[in-house]
């Protein structure tokens, strides 16, 4: 089989995702989204069906598959109109941390919820004072006897109010003043010291961004994922998983747009000719097209070097992804919007609120600058400018 054909397991994956995406719909999506309601209905289905644990190992309820499938899950969703923002988090980066590097007890405690989707965990890394460099850090983790203490702030984290816990990255008080040495705790959302609050935001989502307070939280010991010493290549192995998920989340959003426009393209009708017929509507259509299919095939390399242990090479693919995917996507949209013209922003054909949605992953996780950065500095080897 070529390495550019799906096995027929990845293929009946995609197939049956993109079916149950389709029965809730985009309809169903922005409706719960712009009540403020979570997507729970279709998040339980998907668990159910094991569909969210795809990549979470077997022996703790899995499907012991790996990234390059639990993204086709998401990527099918977007591209059926009900993408779950929370599968970049719970399964993709949470999970993958706990099954590399929890113990065991860890293992068993939130894996099996997490395959399943009836526990969640949010991830939080971003800091008001950090941005995207994540080697400034604030949030420290002190010992007091066998407990730890964790204090700081972070803004922009995910659905926190339908987790049962955060993955906090922090570091540790002896690293405050040195080299980075983040350390990954468990946080339940009721433990005293976790506050956290809303931010208002204009995205059309089901998942609302939180900004936290941690005022000495107290942790028990086995709160901290990992060595608290090798915590680099601990949240790496996160980051990647989190960079290929975006992708896989913007380009089905870009599909799904994409699939709207050449539906109207063919039916709308002017001066007796439907529209698509003109290289004015086609040529963009096209272009788009090309350039969302090659943004993928970056995404299934990325996804396959992950999947194969290959932590450096996945890493500047994922990066390369992430940023191919958001460009491509911001796109796509945008021609799928001109190409409707004033229907393009109307609620009944759901184009607009794919704007902001797909404009985010130029800026999050990491901004495309940064990406660039990493490309021009490990890719070319190019010297650094800070």
């Amino acid at each position: 089989m070529s390495v550019f054909t799906e096995s027929p397991e990845r293929q009946a994956l995609r197939r049956a995702v993109f079916d149950l995406g389709r029965r809730y719909g985009a309809a169903y999506f922005q409706a719960k989204a712009r009540a403020g309601l979570p997507t729970r209905e279709l998040w339980d289905e998907a668990g159910k069906l094991g569909y969210l644990g795809v990549n979470i190992p077997a022996e703790y309820g899995g499907g012991g598959a790996g990234i390059s499938e639990l993204a086709i899950v998401l990527e099918e969703l977007g591209a059926a109109g009900a993408p779950l923002l929370m599968l970049v988090v719970s399964p993709a980066i949470c999970g993958t941390v706990i099954a590399r590097f929890g113990t065991e007890w860890q293992r068993r405690q939130w894996l099996p919820g997490l395959a399943d989707g009836s526990r969640r965990m949010a991830f939080g890394i971003t800091e008001p004072d950090a941005g995207s460099n994540s080697h400034r850090i604030g949030t420290v983790a002190r010992r007091d006897g066998t407990d730890w203490l964790l204090s700081g702030r972070k803004v922009f984290i995910s659905g926190i109010d339908h987790s049962d816990a955060v993955l906090f990255v922090g570091r540790t008080e002896d690293a405050a003043t040195g080299r980075l040495k983040p350390a990954l705790f468990i946080v339940p959302r009721d433990t005293p010291g976790f506050e956290y609050r809303p931010i208002p935001m204009e995205l059309v989502t089901a998942e609302k961004q939180f900004q936290v307070f941690l005022d000495d939280v107290r942790l028990p010991a086995d709160a901290l994922v990992g060595d608290e010493n090798a915590g680099l290549m601990q949240l790496f192995a996160g980051l990647n998983p989190e960079r290929i998920m975006t992708a896989a989340f913007t380009l089905g959003i870009a599909r799904q747009a994409l699939g709207r426009a050449v539906e109207y393209a063919r039916t709308r009708t002017v001066w007796d000719t439907p529209i698509g017929a003109h290289q004015g509507i086609a040529h963009p259509l096209a272009q788009c097209t090309i350039e969302v299919e090659l943004a993928r095939l970056m995404m299934q390399k990325a996804a396959d070097l992950y999947d194969a242990g290959d932590d450096i090479g996945a890493g500047e693919a994922a990066n390369m992804a992430k940023y191919a995917a958001g460009e491509a996507a911001c796109r796509a949209v945008d021609q799928a919007v001109q190409t409707l013209g004033g229907n393009g922003l109307t609620q009944e054909y759901g184009l607009a609120a794919l704007i902001a949605a797909t404009r985010v992953a130029r800026v999050a996780p990491v901004s495309r600058e940064m990406v660039l950065n990493y490309v021009a500095q490990h890719t070319l080897g190019l010297p650094r400018s800070y």
